[in-house]
């Protein structure tokens, strides 16, 4: 049996941009007991997107974090990126098994050890015609 795949929303941030870790307003009652799976990157030279951290929780708390973590932040100085989506309590675990051995982060080596549930990333990994999908190009 085949299992299908999650296309769930990435979140954004103001004209449609990708949201820049350090600036996300956590103060904003949207916030407010939000749980899902975020991703943290940044785009290399040539676009092509490095993820630095995958995981799931509060977005809230997990993002605050993340701005105080050391390993995180060893990056900070190329505009990492954030995005999260709501998953469902019980398909957390899977997907960010998913993300995480697709994705590769540069961070984290603890990551649920279940079945994976396939998502799709916030943007393409290796696309055939170009490195990247247009939709996720950073300008």
């Amino acid at each position: 049996m085949n299992q299908t795949t999650i296309n769930p929303f990435w979140m954004k941030c103001d004209n449609n941009a990708w949201c820049l870790l350090e600036r996300v307003d956590l103060s904003h009652k949207y916030y407010d007991n939000f749980e899902g799976v975020y991703i943290i990157w940044y785009w290399d030279n040539i676009g092509n997107p490095v993820t630095v951290r995958v995981g799931q929780g509060n977005i809230r708390n997990r993002i605050a974090a993340h701005r105080k973590d050391p390993q995180i932040q060893r990056y900070a100085h190329l505009s990492l990126l954030v995005t999260w989506t709501d998953v469902l309590p019980y398909s957390r675990n899977g997907v960010e098994a998913y993300l995480s051995k697709t994705l590769k982060p540069l961070v984290g080596s603890r990551f649920p050890d279940t079945k994976p549930i396939p998502v799709v990333p916030p943007f393409r990994v290796n696309p055939s015609w170009n490195r990247i999908a247009p939709q996720a190009r950073p300008y």
